[in-house]
Parts: C-alpha cells; structure tokens; sequence
C-alpha cells in the first residue's frame, strides 16, 4: 500500500509485458521500474528527503508517470499541478504547497508556463524535461542502490504521498492530503470495477493531475497489467489514430470529449473494432455497434477519497446501472445526515452524503481537523442523495445547486443526465433562476450534436416521458459550442451560462413578469 512498493509489485507480476506507450516509446513494466529509481535516485542525490513537496507541471507523458514514482521511493509528497490552470492559480498551489523542487515542461499546446524558483520562497530547484532532465537522472548514478533500498525501507502506507489540488471556480482550490494508502488501494479497486484484464489496451483523456486520471487511468492500468496508450494532452483526430494504430481495447473520456470523437470526420475511416469497453450510450459505443453494457456511471466518489467511495462492476445490467450509485466498496463507509444538525437520516431519506474510510484524505493542507471533519471524523461531502433500503446510494447533485420549484426539489443533475441520453445533445447544464411565483424555475442550456435536428420544443417532448413535470425545464436554450465556456475539468461553466439565460429571457419579452423579476434579481 505504498506507491514505491506498488511499482515493485507490479514489475514483479507483469515483467516484460508492455505498460505504457508514448509518442513511438513503448516501456514495460521492468523498464517503468527501472527508471522509477533512476528518478527517485535522482531525486535523493538533488536533497529530495522524506515528506518534501515535489511539484509536477507535465502533461500524460512518459516523465510524469516517472517522476511520480520515482519521487515516491525517494520519500517525496508529490504535487501534481494542472496543465491549464491559468497564471495564478499556478502560484497559488506552487506557493501553497511548499513545493521545494518542480519538474515542468516550458509548455504544452496553448499554454506557455513562464516560472522562476526566486517566485516562491521554498521552491530550491526547476528541472525542465529535455537534456536538463536527462542530466538530473545522471547525476542520481552516484546514488548506491542501498542508500535508495533503505528510504523504500523506511516507507509506510500511513506516509503523506500526495497532494491534489481540486477544481475549484470560485475560490482557490482545496489542497487533499492523501497517504499512500489510497492511491494504491483505489488502483487495485479499478481493476475490480473496471474489469480490466491483462491483455487490455487503454487510451485516455483523464489527465494524471486528477485523481480519476491517476487512479483509473494510470494506477488501473497498471495494477491489471494492460498497457496504457498515453497521449499528452487531448485531441479528438490524435486520439482516433492511437486508438487505430494501437489497438486501443478499452477508453476512458469525459462526455465532451466523446462528443469531440463522434463528431471527428475521422471516426468514419479508422478502424476500431479492437475497442470493446466504451462506455454504453456514448457517441462512440452507438457507432461501434457494441451491444455488451460496460458504464462506470453507477459510482460515486471525491478526489477527496481519491475517487470511489461506492460502486458497482462497469459490466453491471444497464438496469442497475441507471437506479443506482453504487454500494460503499470494502473499508468505506456512508451515511446520510441532515444538513443542518449532522443528526443521521434514516433509508429513503434525502440529506446530505457524509463518509469515511481508507480512502478518505487526511486533511486538507494547512486546514484545522475541526474545519474538516465532524466531531465524529466524518467528512461531510456538501453532496445530497440518499441511501436506499438495500444499502445502495443515489446521489442527486450538489446542495447548493438543488433547485427549488414550487415547493419541490429539482436535481439538475438528473435533468442533465436524461437530457444527454437522448442522444441529440453533446452539452446539457440544467440549473435554476429566480421565478416571480415558483421560487425558482429549471432552465437548460444545451448544444445539439453535429448534425442533429432538434429544436426545444422536440428536446421538451423527447423529456417529457423520462421526467415528472415539476421537472421539466421551463426554458431551453439550444446554443453553439463557442458560447459555452468550459472549466479545466470540461464541464461547463454554470454562471457564464445563468447570465446567459437571463438575458436572452428579459429579451425575449414573452414573459414581462419574469423578466422584469429577473433583472430586478
């Protein structure tokens, strides 16, 4: 249960089976050990000591996944820092987290990092991939490998190995401290969920800055023995031709990026048909013909418990995967508490979702316990659901983002989620705005996918069947991709499309009451 010792593991079960392609480069899994103490002996010789930050600013690239486990050996806490974050926000978690070495590459695509250690009062060292990477390995040669075995020695599973930071919008990002118990316990788990198998092969858009890239991506991958097709940074005709040329089995994507890949003109002359685990009800799963059922969707979890928290297999019944969120998975454990007191609900009760167990952060960064947990080491999410008699969890959006309608609570997350299955749309964001009468009303916002013929009355209709009446959007606005602004985790920005709605309701002027309580909102 510790990342060092994980590298080990797997080396010692997989060998020479291929681990990771990159841009032509294909490393097994003794090669991936080898240069995971090359790095981590790299990083004793630089005075890396247990419990130093190590920042790592790179894309989904060879480097990174070396650095990783390599720091880990060494003793290192490693911070994987977000490749699109804007200039300050790369200050912030640089400042924040003590970091006192980064490894970075100077740019990736669009984004241009421009970073000196004299910024930072703890960062010591910058290390750029290239030849000045390559020199930093050579001189970890000086490191004798008993120097090297005795920090791996001294390594436990309760060790701090990492902190992400979260995707925050509005404020600055929440710093998790995790210890290597989780990483490498959620890593075993996605073989389980996932049903990967040695002879996998697995591309993904998940970057490793997140937990879901490292553990379901990256740690999945590996603890199965597959081989995980890397591409630095997504790109929808790129990530066609790897999966052609690769023999890509299995894909991980965030719903936009399966927009991007149906709606490629590549899609039509690839040859896919090596791809059997794509998540059912996708673009890509529709035009590969697939008629097995493979959806992770049926699981809840936080980068604060590094992904999963309750789950069922990918390869469960579209039935059960659609009514459910899953089960808490061994050594986690859920509740539902009341928002206001923290007093337990009972089944069938909607509250607030709270959670403990071995996957569960140790704290927050330069955060008080008592502003983290309950009294009782609970951690309480600020998610709403429930938990159903036979212990399966339905989770039903964010607290604050429930919408109030006419005395009814509305999850916009459900709106969304039945609006995406209908197959027209590649975008769906449901959220509330003030109503003179209904307290608040659900508007959607949605962009139709390449050649599709909708319009919002039919986008009504097709809901209507799916959906209680309180819970039918009273707008929809049907919009082009470029006016939908999308968060570095490919979701799209809620507020920018609230401001939107507004105005186009107070232009429209076929409801002055509403309007006029809008802009007086």
């Amino acid at each position: 249960m510790h990342l060092g010792r994980f590298v080990e593991e797997v080396a010692g079960r997989y060998g020479s089976s291929p681990a990771l392609v990159f841009e032509g480069s294909t490393w097994s899994y003794d090669d991936l050990l080898e240069r995971s103490r090359d790095a981590a002996r790299a990083f004793l010789a630089s005075g890396v000591s247990k419990g130093t930050k190590v920042a790592l600013l790179l894309g989904n690239r060879l480097e990174l996944v070396q650095a990783l486990f390599g720091a880990a050996m060494a003793g290192a806490v490693v911070v994987p820092v977000n490749t699109m974050a804007a200039p300050g926000e790369l200050e912030y978690i640089l400042g924040h987290s003590d970091s006192a070495l980064l490894v970075m590459q100077r740019s990736l695509r669009s984004h241009h990092y421009d970073i000196e250690a004299s910024q930072f009062p703890f960062l010591s060292r910058i290390v750029n991939i290239g030849p000045e990477w390559e020199e930093f390995l050579a001189a970890g040669a000086a490191v004798p490998d008993s120097r090297l075995d005795a920090a791996a020695a001294a390594a436990h599973p309760s060790d701090d190995a990492l902190i992400v930071y979260t995707s925050g919008t509005t404020a600055h990002p929440k710093a998790v401290v995790h210890m290597h118990r989780a990483p490498v316990t959620q890593f075993w788990r996605f073989v389980e969920q996932i049903r990967l198998e040695r002879h996998d092969r697995v591309w993904s858009s998940f970057p490793f800055f997140w937990t879901a890239g490292l553990a379901m991506a990256l740690g999945g991958t590996l603890a199965s023995g597959a081989c995980l097709v890397m591409q630095e940074a997504f790109d929808a005709g790129e990530a066609l031709r790897l999966m052609e040329t690769e023999r890509v089995t299995t894909v991980h994507a965030f719903d936009h990026a399966h927009s991007l890949l149906a709606a490629h003109p590549d899609l039509a002359t690839r040859d896919l048909s090596s791809v059997t685990k794509v998540r059912s009800g996708t673009p890509l799963h529709r035009h590969l013909g697939l008629r097995e059922s493979w959806d992770m969707r049926a699981a809840y979890g936080l980068t604060e418990t590094f992904t999963l928290v309750t789950s069922i297999p990918a390869t469960a019944s579209p039935e059960e995967i659609d009514r459910t969120h899953g089960i808490p998975l061994p050594g986690m454990r859920v509740r539902i508490v009341d928002p206001d007191t923290g007093a337990p609900l009972a089944a069938g009760e909607t509250g607030e979702i709270a959670v403990k167990g071995v996957t569960l952060m140790r704290t927050y960064y330069k955060a008080f316990p008592e502003d983290v947990f309950d009294d009782e080491g609970w951690f309480r999410t600020r998610d709403a659901g429930w938990l159903g008699e036979d212990g399966h969890l339905h989770w039903t959006g964010r607290l604050s983002n429930l919408v109030k309608t006419g005395g009814a609570n509305v999850s916009p997350v459900e709106v969304e989620t039945r609006a995406m299955e209908l197959g027209t749309l590649a975008v769906a964001a449901a959220f509330g705005l003030p109503h003179p009468t209904l307290d608040q009303a659900l508007v959607l916002c949605a962009v139709p996918r390449a050649g599709a013929a909708v319009d919002p009355s039919s986008v009504l209709a097709a809901l209507r069947p799916h959906l209680a009446s309180y819970k039918l959007p009273r707008r929809i606005f049907l919009l082009e991709e470029d006016e939908v602004d999308f968060t570095s985790s490919d979701k799209p920005r809620v507020d920018a499309l609230r401001d939107l709605a507004v105005r186009r309701i107070v232009e429209a002027g076929d409801d002055p009451t509403w309007a006029a309580h809008l802009a007086s909102a």
